[in-house]
């Protein structure tokens, strides 16, 4: 699979694991008051270090723990026995890849090559934009909704808990998090509000199009 746009390895041969927490690409105020500095805080700073820590932890002394993300979770996918290691190399992946697919004042118009492809695939962006809601709200617990590209054509798919398009060969384009602790601070049980919001306040489009394959 060829590397997206969203680097989330860093080999270091001091490390018992190579892979790293990516910092976060704004303050962690930046995406209010769609999505609230204490949300960030929790979100970032205890569950998606958590999924490194568990991680590092499983892979310690394997030589999973000096194979890139992608193929962490590509080859422990096959593997019955090592479904802890898919669901926190899956979930590290899974949030750096959500926090670029936001960005402060985000929404608008996607730029030209993306908003030609969403157009071709959807009809226009806001029906695009309506099936990406769709998808997030009507998931069953916790898990995502993510646009992805797969050949010529973009798919707005969900996945339950740690999955994502990796695994069935789609190359994702950005996401949304549906997991209770993505928004349950600042929307309780209101999982639209929170999807909606996102989808037109904050979802960075120019992230999304770096991520599509010529």
């Amino acid at each position: 699979m060829a590397a997206l746009a969203l680097p989330v390895l860093s080999s270091s041969s001091q490390a018992s694991s190579a892979h790293t927490l990516q910092p976060l690409p704004y303050a962690d105020n930046a995406l209010e008051p769609v999505i609230s500095a204490r949300t960030i805080g929790f979100h970032y700073g205890k569950h998606h270090k958590a999924y490194l820590d568990n991680l590092s932890k499983l892979t310690a002394g394997r030589d999973y723990a000096d194979l890139s993300l992608e193929d962490v979770i590509t080859r422990s996918a096959k593997q019955a026995g090592d479904a802890g290691i898919f669901n926190n190399a899956a979930q590290l992946w899974n949030h750096t890849f959500y926090w670029r697919s936001m960005r402060p004042n985000g929404g608008g118009t996607p730029p030209q090559a993306l908003r030609e492809k969403i157009e071709a695939s959807f009809g226009s962006v806001d029906a695009c934009k309506q099936l990406l809601a769709g998808a997030a709200i009507s998931q069953f617990g916790s898990g995502w909704a993510w646009l992805a590209q797969d050949g010529d054509k973009l798919r707005v798919v969900k996945t339950g808990n740690a999955d994502n398009p990796i695994t069935s060969g789609l190359t994702p384009l950005l996401n949304v998090d549906v997991w209770e602790h993505a928004y349950y601070l600042d929307y309780q049980n209101r999982r639209a509000d929170y999807v909606n919001a996102v989808l037109d306040k904050l979802v960075n489009w120019e992230f999304a199009q770096q991520n599509l394959k010529a």
